[in-house]
């Protein structure tokens, strides 16, 4: 058996089944160690490592590539020389080289389907439970402030009213005129093979001062300010400017969220009334155009409808404002960090707002319907 300095080279000797290993095994002599064969050939069935000067993680891995995992798991235990600390380190690096691949998913296509709706069902009721929360949060932010005036944001407040009332004015006029316009073409049309073009007035004034008036506009908002409300309050978490605003002492909730839902709850009502009379407008011309009836029996005929159905048109504003905006600002608040997670969550704010006002609007049609209002 030959003998090694200290400084020679690592080398691997094999007799009679025996593997010696001989001098320094480490990232040093790495290149040396990298030039060792694997054992394919023989089948060592003892170690002798009473000649190993030194063992790093670098010469650890290559040992193992060389005599192959299953063989170092055999020898290991009862390697001759090998002191504990080096035996210890080549389990580690042995077990870190031959974790073994998680098992493939061997479930049904049914079963993955189930298990995607529970996640759906989860997250859905994960979201309705912050939602709660958040609203809890902002009642009482409310309540706080509304007995002390010299806590409100009246200028946070017109700007906002501004923006997302005043500046919305425009397009929410524009579409219900269109909108209104293509019910009462539609109607007219129906309506004609019975030879009752007559009720499109009815037709036009039912549906947009009980439900398109204030849908279509509570529709846009959500598109619309529930998306800049998550930006905006997003993009000032990415910056750090609501940590900022805590370092201060300032309450983010009464400094930011409370004019943003005040501001929509003000203007949705009022957006709504634009609505309704724009909708009437646009029924009015296709009325006055193609089925020859004119503005003063236009006009006769709208003054019969029940004033209660713009009261139920009004009345569900208010709401629909308040759940819009609460969304916008709540998405706004659970951005982390980065632009890609605004954009995730601007676009959930979206999705989210319209899905509600489309469903508590459903909800209450039925109520209101069964109630005979």
């Amino acid at each position: 058996m030959p003998m090694q300095s200290s400084s020679s080279p690592p080398q691997l000797h094999i007799e009679n089944g025996q593997v010696q290993l001989i001098g320094h095994w480490t990232l040093r002599h790495f290149n040396e160690l990298s030039q060792l064969a694997p054992l394919t050939e023989v089948a060592p069935t003892a170690l002798d490592a009473s000649a190993l000067h030194g063992l790093d993680t670098a010469g650890a891995a290559l040992l193992i590539e060389t005599l192959g995992a299953q063989v170092c798991r055999q020898l290991l235990p009862k390697a001759r020389g090998l002191s504990a600390e080096r035996q210890a380190l080549l389990g580690v690096v042995l077990d870190a080289m031959v974790q073994e691949a998680p098992a493939a998913a061997t479930r049904g296509h049914w079963l993955d389907a189930i298990a995607r709706l529970g996640q759906h069902v989860m997250t859905g009721w994960q979201q309705f439970v912050l939602l709660l929360g958040f609203m809890g949060l902002t009642l009482a932010s409310l309540g706080r402030n509304v007995l002390r005036p010299s806590q409100w944001r009246l200028t946070a407040l017109v700007v906002q009213i501004q923006q997302c009332g005043l500046n919305a004015v425009p397009i929410v006029a524009l579409l219900t005129f269109l909108v209104g316009a293509v019910v009462a073409f539609l109607g007219a049309t129906v309506l004609e093979n019975f030879g009752a073009t007559i009720y499109t007035v009815e037709l036009v004034a039912y549906s947009f001062l009980r439900e398109f008036g204030v849908l279509l506009s509570a529709i846009l908002l959500a598109g619309r300010t529930a998306s800049a409300f998550t930006a905006q309050l997003g993009a000032m978490k990415v910056n750090e400017e609501l940590d900022a605003l805590r370092t201060q002492g300032l309450d983010p909730m009464e400094l930011l969220v409370l004019p943003r839902i005040l501001a929509l709850v003000l203007a949705l009502p009022l957006l709504t009334f634009i609505g309704m009379i724009s909708g009437l407008i646009g029924g009015a011309l296709v009325c006055l155009l193609a089925l020859d009836i004119s503005i003063a029996q236009y006009l006769t005929i709208l003054q019969q409808v029940p004033v209660q159905h713009v009261w139920v048109g009004l009345g569900k504003a208010p709401i629909f404002a308040f759940l819009i905006a609460l969304i916008g600002c709540l998405e706004g608040f659970k951005v982390s960090g980065s632009a890609q997670s605004v954009g995730e969550h601007t676009t959930s704010s979206v999705v989210q707002s319209i899905f509600v006002v489309i469903l508590l609007d459903a909800v209450a049609a039925l109520f209101l319907m069964e109630m005979a209002w």
